[in-house]
């Protein structure tokens, strides 16, 4: 439902001067645009194909699917019969076509103030060039999955392109993540080499990568998965020889960091990359042959990988970067997030260098030495537009606006917020004090799963409500359902779900094809399902409410309470878990744990550290709970149910606990709340 005019009313504008060279400079183009979008896909996105290139056109239909369960197996397929390779449309053609070679495509920013590196996108264009054959040296060939857990360095960008160069899929796996979460990613993605460093530093602490990518390559042999090749990357303990352009000069190195040696599975990077050639063939692919598995949690405690395919999210990533951030050819983009997750995917390799972008590629913390690095970086590089998300908003805000008014700011034109609904609070701090009022603010609604944004205000077209996505971006259309399934008009709130696909939805979960009909389309046949709550206004805005099912949005990363949960009970003295969510003022939701320890464990703070430190080698620290509350009984229902509506109540001591007449033990509830943890808002 778009309206047929653009609200005036408790909006905000962008300047005339944004409107002027913008893409999209009103909101009636943005409509006319839109309506052709959904009523004639196959020209929409046929006419911004041409902009790339085809090794051969496509044959069949431009695009055909199924969404309805009943009528058969769920697919999606994009210009079938085209053949591409996506690291030659983001490298070759801008190079040789475009004579953008000499143009940077990254500022790499190290972890400390003064380390960093400028890379054109010819030297870009010769590193993966010579990364995709020391691949093919090591018997990777197309089809092949080769695992990615390395620190925030140019290589990152160079390892994940050779692969799409080679026809190979990339499974990158943060870095934040513990040993067993990398362990079960290899498994489960069958890969064939694993590509890591020795270690870097977020701020002050050191994380020896090398140490934990052996664990998890032990923790694979144990479950006889023996990986043969690790090709590891010298980025803090350099040898003479390796200084230089081929790794970001590391200023605080560490020649003394102790890395771990298999020299019957590992491989130096520089060794290799100094006897490969400049020159690599693509491999040329087929529009729906898979680019990437990206993890992302699953209710049920195991990571989906969630497959995206080579033409439909070239272009998709390509068109919303273009939109959405209003790009112009002199920009300089700074996306803050980790190519860890799938923002990072989007927004700082495929979207931006398919356009020819520069971006910022940052390594360090937004509080690390100071905090107010970020903006001396946008001084430093003169960043026009600026993609970030909530959580670090509200965290530099506890500092005031002096940090920030010490920096300059003014080449920034656009900024943008990603991972999670803003607070109005924090979307009118980030307008006013960052962005001085002139900027406009993009707050993008999107998934893993989407491989783009999909609700999100444009700059000079859509006026901005705090806090609201805004509405949909082009071929996409979305929906809001009862729980019956039906499709409510005007203002409403239900579930939140897609009619029909657009080019960058991920098309399986990786080997699991019923696991994603299960996931996003068993629900309501016909749709696809978001898993978040959503609203729609008098004005047609959608804000998005939330998650529907048992996950969390923690700092933006969306986590699983089943996998939590499965951590905790693997704890010796631990008989059973819930997890549930309790509001954080910096990082959106936390994670308020409750546990039932075995009789005879008395509850103690050791056992809490230990629960804890649990929780972080499982799955990373960016799960590590907040709170931990011992729980004799939990309350649940006579055929055994947890009623996990009941402990969201006790986390947030909200005693308007409304029907519990199910609860097999009610005097369980009563104990809780007298033995609640302290908590902060």
């Amino acid at each position: 439902m778009i309206p047929d005019k653009a609200p005036q009313e408790n909006v905000f504008h962008c300047s005339e001067d944004l409107k002027k060279e913008s893409h999209i400079p009103s909101f009636e183009k943005y409509k006319e645009l839109y309506i052709r979008s959904i009523e004639n896909p196959d020209e929409f996105w046929g006419a911004i194909a041409k902009d790339f290139f085809w090794k051969t056109k496509h044959t069949g239909q431009f695009l055909d699917y199924n969404f309805d369960v009943t009528k058969g197996e769920i697919f999606i397929k994009f210009m079938e019969g085209a053949t591409t390779n996506i690291c030659y449309n983001l490298l070759d053609r801008n190079v040789h076509e475009r004579k953008l070679g000499d143009k940077i495509a990254f500022f790499w920013e190290g972890n400390e103030p003064g380390d960093d590196l400028t890379v054109t996108y010819k030297e870009l264009l010769q590193k993966v060039c010579r990364f995709a054959n020391v691949l093919k040296s090591q018997g990777v060939k197309k089809g092949d999955c080769v695992s990615i857990y390395m620190p925030m360095v140019v290589e990152l960008v160079v390892a994940m392109l050779a692969c799409a160069r080679i026809g190979a899929v990339h499974s990158i796996v943060f870095a934040g993540f513990s040993a067993e979460s990398l362990c079960e990613r290899i498994i489960d993605s069958q890969c064939s080499l694993l590509i890591t460093a020795d270690g870097f530093y977020r701020g002050d602490k050191l994380i020896n990568l090398k140490l934990l990518a052996d664990e998890a390559l032990q923790k694979c042999r144990d479950k006889e998965f023996p990986l043969k090749k690790c090709i590891m990357l010298k980025h803090l303990s350099k040898e003479p020889e390796a200084a230089g352009r081929q790794s970001p000069p590391a200023k605080r190195v560490c020649p003394d960091l102790e890395v771990p040696w298999n020299p019957d599975v590992d491989l130096c990077w520089h060794s290799l990359m100094s006897g490969a050639a400049d020159e690599c063939e693509p491999e040329w692919c087929e529009s729906e042959d898979p680019l990437f598995i990206l993890y992302t949690s699953g209710s049920t405690g195991k990571p989906k990988g969630v497959l995206h395919t080579v033409s439909g999210y070239l272009l998709y990533a390509a068109t919303t970067f273009k939109l959405v951030f209003d790009h112009q050819p002199d920009d300089v983009f700074w996306c803050t997030a980790d190519i860890g997750w799938i923002t990072g995917h989007s927004y700082i390799t495929y979207g931006p260098l398919a356009n020819g972008a520069t971006s910022v590629l940052f390594e360090g913390l937004p509080t690390y030495p100071d905090v107010g690095r970020m903006w001396q970086i946008v001084d430093k590089y003169q960043v026009t537009k600026f993609y970030t998300a909530p959580t670090a908003i509200r965290l530099l805000m506890k500092y005031g606006s002096d940090p920030v008014q010490k920096h300059k700011r003014k080449s920034l034109k656009v900024l943008g917020t990603v991972g999670e609904p803003i607070n109005p609070e924090a979307w009118q701090w980030y307008h006013g004090v960052v962005g001085e009022k002139r900027c406009p603010i993009v707050d993008t609604f999107w998934q893993t799963e989407t491989g783009g944004h999909v609700l999100t205000p444009l700059p000079a077209a859509t006026p901005m409500k705090p806090g609201s996505a805004t509405f949909p971006f082009f071929g996409v259309l979305p929906a809001i359902l009862n729980e019956s399934g039906e499709e409510l008009e005007g203002p409403c709130e239900g579930y939140l779900v897609f009619k029909q696909p657009w080019p960058g939805v991920m098309r399986s979960v990786y080997r699991d094809h019923e696991r994603f009909e299960a996931t996003y389309f068993k629900k309501f046949p016909g749709y696809y399902v978001t898993g978040d709550g959503c609203r729609r206004d008098k004005d047609g805005y959608y804000w998005i409410t939330g998650r529907i099912d048992d996950m969390l949005n923690v700092s933006g990363h969306l986590l699983s309470t089943a996998e939590v949960e499965s951590a905790l009970v693997e704890h010796k003295s631990v008989v059973e878990a819930a997890v549930v969510s309790h509001p954080h003022a910096v990082k959106g939701e936390s994670l308020y744990c409750f546990v039932t320890l075995n009789d005879g464990v008395a509850y103690s703070k050791a056992l809490e550290a230990e629960l804890r430190k649990q929780v972080r080698e499982k799955i990373g620290a960016i799960a590590t709970p907040d709170y931990i509350q011992n729980a004799p009984g939990l309350p649940k229902t006579r055929s055994g149910k947890i009623m996990r509506r009941v402990l969201r109540k006790i986390a947030c001591n909200d005693n308007n606990l409304g029907d519990i007449s199910t609860l097999a033990d009610s005097s369980v509830v009563d104990e809780l709340f007298r033995n609640r943890c302290t908590t902060t808002a």
